[in-house]
């Protein structure tokens, strides 16, 4: 069932489900190899934005800013972009800028690609960085939304074509973790293939300590990779909840002719069983053994721990593709997601859901565009045992005296969420750990006898 989110008493969000388009965009840009994500407004988005990815992955973010004021809201923000540009080309001496707009400057209508336009042509004969201007105005979606976005652009601004590479495979991830992103590397290169992740930042989110401070940090996507994208034999496209001509794989299946394959995020034996299987077909080798026995063993801990789980029941938030893949994963393990969330809008949400949890008994109810007072009314109308999602929903689940288990973006009262693997069979086993030992603690923490075998 769909709960439509519109409401004719709405007044103001109120603990939103959700994070900005631009703060999606620059998470996205921060995996471009020595790239500097850049927001054309005013200081306090990039301030806020740089506190709230700090907090998650405990690592260093720069986030430059136009820095509009009032003159630059009634006449336009040229000038300050222009300015803005010249100081970081000159502070950081980025290969890239990753240009993101914000509410204010889309709202006054600024003209960004001419801006960057006249820009390049004060400039002539200088070695200029690589410009990526991503419209990202918080009002057009979520966070989730202008991470979509900002990877589009990037493939439509930079990726050639060429002559096809046949072991050559684009990997666009989704929001996921570092610790997910290395995984995925690993996966794709066991079946004697070459992946170009997009976006990279596992190194850049999640890295070593320095001796000495950088302004930019090592890691993410090479510019000279991203450019041959348009060469790869496929792309795997993870995530399912953005329109479909609106993703980086559309842009390289359209205008490079790369075989496309779409698949939500692989979490579940059932999910992973698709990623394994695409990249069969691409590769033409079987599945390494090493991954067929990590899948057997998933397999067998499902069977040990099915009594703790089975007809157990579920809150499920946070962004359109983890939403959507959690769903299926519980479902496949005997739990019943009941109440499935998002702040995001894109009204696929339900149909992901179903195509991910194929023959559920009955479908949960599910409710796009809503913040957690939205959230905390559709739940105390429905019986669960369990909530998942991100850090922002602890309130809710002391509301309603549940345990909490973390997955997604933000994670800001736990320690390593950078570390926190999903993906894969590998990443589906740490998940139904915690999953199971987070009911079994529970159950524990509520019984008066103190069992210590359960």
């Amino acid at each position: 069932m769909i709960t439509k989110a519109s409401n004719p008493n709405f007044v103001a969000t109120r603990n939103a489900c959700k994070m900005c388009t631009p703060l999606g965009a620059c998470l996205a840009f921060a995996g471009i190899e020595k790239c500097l994500p850049f927001l054309h407004g005013s200081q306090g988005c990039s301030t806020y934005i740089r506190r709230y990815l700090i907090s998650h992955f405990r690592e260093p973010m720069d986030i430059a800013s136009s820095n509009f004021g009032e003159q630059a809201a009634i006449f336009g923000g040229q000038a300050n972009l222009s300015q803005g540009l010249s100081n970081v080309i000159q502070g950081y001496n980025p290969k890239v800028i990753g240009l993101a707009t914000t509410c204010l400057s889309e709202t006054i209508g600024d003209d960004v690609p001419m801006f960057l336009h006249e820009f390049a042509a004060e400039h002539p004969g200088e070695a200029l960085p690589v410009m990526i201007h991503a419209s990202t105005p918080s009002y057009t979606g979520s966070h989730a939304d202008g991470y979509v976005e900002a990877i589009r652009a990037t493939v439509a601004t930079i990726a050639e074509g060429g002559e096809r590479d046949v072991k050559l495979v684009d990997v666009l991830p989704g929001i996921v973790s570092p610790a997910d992103l290395r995984h995925l590397r690993e996966i794709v290169k066991a079946f004697g293939l070459e992946p170009i992740v997009l976006p990279d930042y596992s190194d850049r989110l999640d890295g070593p300590s320095w001796a000495e401070y950088r302004r930019i940090p090592e890691g993410g996507t090479p510019l000279e990779d991203i450019r041959r994208m348009g060469t790869a034999a496929a792309a795997l496209d993870l995530g399912t909840a953005a329109k479909d001509n609106a993703t980086a794989g559309a842009v390289l299946a359209k205008k490079f002719g790369v075989t496309r394959h779409r698949i939500g995020l692989p979490i579940g034996v059932r999910a992973s069983d698709a990623l394994f299987e695409a990249l069969e077909s691409i590769s033409g080798q079987p599945t390494p053994e090493a991954f067929v026995a990590e899948r057997g063993r998933l397999v067998d801990s499902y069977v040990d721990a099915h009594k703790y789980v089975f007809g157990k029941r579920a809150i499920v938030y946070g962004d359109e593709d983890m939403v959507a893949a959690m769903s299926g994963f519980l479902a496949e393990i005997g739990v019943m997601p009941v109440l499935c969330a998002s702040g995001g809008k894109s009204g696929t949400l339900a149909d992901a859901i179903a195509s991910a949890a194929p023959g559920l008994a009955e479908m949960p109810e599910v409710i796009e565009g809503v913040d957690f007072e939205d959230l905390t009314e559709a739940a105390e109308s429905v019986s669960a045992d369990l909530i998942v999602g991100h850090s922002k929903g602890y309130k809710l689940a002391r509301e309603l005296d549940l345990p909490l288990v973390r997955v997604g973006l933000p994670i800001h009262d736990r320690f390593g969420a950078a570390r926190m693997l999903h993906v894969g069979y590998e990443g589906t086993q740490q998940l139904f750990d915690r999953i199971v030992n987070t009911l079994l603690e529970s159950k524990q923490d509520l019984s008066e006898m103190g069992y210590t075998y359960l």
